[in-house]
């Protein structure tokens, strides 16, 4: 800092410190916008919140970035690209390695840069529907193109599979790597690195059951039989999960999510009090259903290994039966008043430590930070692939997914 002379009234000199811009303050300013966007939301915050967390002001922010969705699609793409650059790099000069020598060095630098920037690494993930189309699909491609940096070795390696097992099980390592921006677990940086890449390795050897060709799946109506719900209630639940998961919770409106269910803006509130309990209701229905069937999940089960798989086709089940439900409640969750958000994540916490319990039962070796680590990894598999496959019904697209999430869980 540099000091400047001023005179005074009297004449009199005094020092005062000129305050210089830092020369990085642009990428300042990108790494505080991701990471708050990451844990927030991209709606829950505002540029001033920003700018407030550097200790500049708004006017100041504006000149580096002209508006908060530029700072939004810059944190994306940095994000993206940093992934990108390290697949790129870990591929580079070793055109004429072995496949195995390519895969696990694409898998080593793979990790490093997810754990490098966990606070981040979600961002796209949880935040995508916010993009424009055009950005969306720029980082779309990113991660197609990371996806394929795995496959290709990956086949040569096992050329039995086929195109679309190999792209999902490079996606599913993705997945897995991706998972630990989904929480705050702490575990020592060399035991992580290890644990994510044995994981991915788990992942990259699982032998997926046959896919079904599309023309031979069974014709599923999920929305045929039964009867008509006639709860206002629960009508109203289930339309604001599926607007929710549409436009995102800021974009939705009571008056929608009323119309969708046949009932004015008026009549929501006598059911709910305002948008913020209507989602914590959609919260509080899930954690009831998982509750339920983890319950009877543990009752049929013979041994912990076995509670373990059939805790696997619980969950696949329920999430495959309403997607939405999976969406909303990772991308939400940040948007309930912190009472709610406490309370859902307590029970969340519940769910996790019924997995983990039984993971270290089947894996002694594991200490329950990293069992921890490999029950996220799984759950997240289901969010991510399943949205891969676009949820499909079918019984075999469940089944194998069932063995990708099986074969984090028990390492083999």
């Amino acid at each position: 800092m540099t000091v400047a002379r001023t005179s005074t009234a009297a004449g009199a000199a005094t020092e005062r410190p000129i305050r210089r811009r830092p020369k990085d303050r642009k990428a300042q300013i990108a790494t505080v916008a991701a990471e708050a966007f990451s844990e927030r939301g991209y709606h829950a915050v505002g540029v001033d919140d920003i700018a407030a967390a550097i200790g500049i002001s708004g006017p100041a922010l504006y000149r580096h970035y002209p508006n908060k969705y530029a700072l939004f699609v810059h944190a994306a793409t940095t994000t993206a690209d940093a992934l990108r650059t390290a697949a790129d790099d870990a591929l580079a000069g070793v055109e004429g390695a072995d496949a195995g020598e390519r895969l696990d060095r694409l898998i080593v630098a793979l990790v490093a840069n997810t754990m490098e920037n966990r606070k981040v690494a979600g961002l796209y993930r949880w935040e995508s529907r916010y993009l424009q189309p055009d950005d969306r699909i720029r980082i779309r491609d990113v991660f197609v193109h990371v996806t394929q940096c795995v496959a290709a070795p990956l086949r040569e390696l096992r050329p039995e599979l086929s195109a679309v097992d190999a792209t999902t099980q490079g996606a599913a390592t993705l997945s897995v790597m991706g998972s630990i921006s989904a929480h705050h677990t702490a575990l020592a940086t060399r035991r992580l690195h290890a644990l994510l890449t044995k994981a991915c390795e788990s992942i990259l050897h699982a032998t997926l059951p046959p896919a079904v060709p599309a023309g031979d799946a069974p014709a599923t109506d999920a929305g045929s039989g039964g009867l008509a719900m006639t709860s206002k209630r629960e009508l109203l639940i289930n339309e604001a999960v599926q607007i929710f998961d549409r436009y995102g919770y800021h974009d939705s409106s009571i008056e929608e999510i009323g119309a969708a269910a046949g009932i004015n803006a008026s009549s929501v509130y006598r059911h709910f009090p305002s948008k913020a309990d209507l989602l914590a209701a959609v919260f509080y229905r899930a954690a009831d259903r998982l509750a339920v069937a983890t319950s009877a999940a543990l009752s049929t089960a013979t041994d912990p290994k076995d509670a373990l798989s059939t805790l696997a086709e619980s969950y696949l089940e329920l999430a495959f039966r309403n997607p939405a439900v999976l969406s909303v409640y990772f991308a939400e969750i940040g948007n309930l008043p912190e009472n709610e958000r406490r309370n859902l994540r307590n029970l969340q916490r519940l769910h996790v430590e019924e997995w983990v319990h039984l993971v270290t039962a089947v894996r002694p070796e594991l200490s329950a930070p990293e069992a921890r680590f490999l029950v996220h990894a799984a759950l997240g598999l289901v969010f991510d692939i399943g949205r891969l496959i676009h949820f499909d019904t079918a019984e075999e697209s469940r089944a194998r997914l069932h063995t990708l999430m099986v074969a984090v869980l028990f390492g083999h």
